[in-house]
């Protein structure tokens, strides 16, 4: 992995840091301007609907566990284990494609309960 790989690998992780300490505040200046998010339940929303529909007003995720994380060129995919609050939990997978350093688009794949 070379270092531009190794950085986006790291913004992903301060992604998800920030997902769970509920602070859109830190992901903000990670996004492009044109961002945009799909996921089974969004269909290509842009940043100001991300930052709407996407970000819980109260905290809903106790952890997620980044199991898996692979840079392949302008692409991070990263496999993670989500724990809820109310004890449960769930994994996904997403495909975060980047446009130099800031994140530009965002598709997640919704896996099982566990």
């Amino acid at each position: 992995m070379n270092s531009l790989e190794n950085a986006r690998c790291d913004t992903v992780k301060r992604l998800f840091a920030a997902y769970v300490a509920q602070h859109p505040d830190v992901v903000d200046p990670m996004l492009t301007q044109d961002f945009t998010f799909s996921s089974p339940r969004d269909d290509h929303i842009d940043r100001k609907r991300y930052f709407e529909h996407c970000w819980p007003k109260e905290r809903l995720f106790r952890d997620i566990h980044i199991e898996h994380l692979v840079a392949d060129g302008d692409d991070v995919i990263v496999g993670y284990r989500a724990e809820k609050m109310d004890g449960g939990s769930f994994r996904n997978v997403e495909l975060i494609r980047f446009a130099g350093d800031r994140i530009a688009e965002v598709n997640v794949y919704f896996g099982r309960n566990l």
